[in-house]
């Protein structure tokens, strides 16, 4: 069955929002550091700065929905090293951890008839929804008072995007929506920074078959000298 989220047209994002300024808004009012947060994390790398952040404002737990990576290999290993991240960042206070089955034909699913389209397009808007939505079921579910995702913090993910579909969610399924913008305040680069000192495996793409295949090309053409 077609995936039903909504896709929202690139074109709509006209008005942008500070969504870092949104979060902190949010934040600054929460009643204590007992809030619970249901986490979407793509990646252990991306977790590790979105964790230094928020860990003093909720009780957190990690929800690994990533059924877009390919091959499995690479969703374990990707797997392996976010449960590092959640030891490390349970030192203080205990991070929780929701798992998932691995099915990468939820995925194709999702983004059927979209399979042409390039990195950055309605393909990876329509995945984002996707992955969102179920993290947004799995938070009304379980009781969570909030939901969010660590894809902002990437400089290759659009904050305003993200953020509206976050928002439709929230009103969809009637649980808190967290709006972010992790990449702010230098985030991106914090998250690069910790990664090296925890000395975890940053991948080289995104994800999904569609993104290997264009880090491929776009590697081959590096070595060819050719311009990209």
């Amino acid at each position: 069955m077609k995936f039903g989220a909504i896709i929202f047209p690139m074109e709509d994002f006209m008005e942008r929002i500070n969504y870092q300024r949104e979060m902190e808004n949010i934040l600054r009012i929460l009643p204590d550091n007992q809030t619970k947060l249901l986490l979407h994390c793509c990646c252990g790398p991306c977790s590790t700065q979105v964790l230094s952040v928020l860990k003093k404002y909720f009780d957190i737990t990690l929800y690994f929905y990533n059924p877009n990576i390919y091959p499995r290999e690479e969703y374990e290993k990707r797997l392996k090293e976010l449960i590092k991240v959640q030891s490390i960042f349970s030192f203080e206070k205990e991070v929780k951890r929701m798992d998932s089955v691995y099915d990468d034909r939820l995925y194709f699913e999702a983004v059927k008839g979209l399979e042409s389209k390039g990195e950055g397009s309605e393909r990876c808007l329509q995945c984002y929804a996707f992955r969102m939505e179920e993290v947004a079921k799995r938070a009304k579910e379980k009781g969570f008072d909030y939901f969010t995702t660590t894809l902002s913090i990437s400089p290759y993910k659009n904050a305003q995007e993200l953020n509206r579909i976050g928002e439709h969610l929230e009103k969809k399924y009637g649980v808190n929506y967290l709006y972010s913008d992790f990449k702010k305040k230098e985030g991106y680069k914090e998250s690069i920074r910790l990664s090296s000192e925890y000395q975890l495996y940053r991948q080289e793409y995104c994800g999904c078959v569609f993104s290997l295949q264009e880090a491929g090309r776009i590697k081959e053409r590096k070595q060819n000298g050719k311009e990209i």
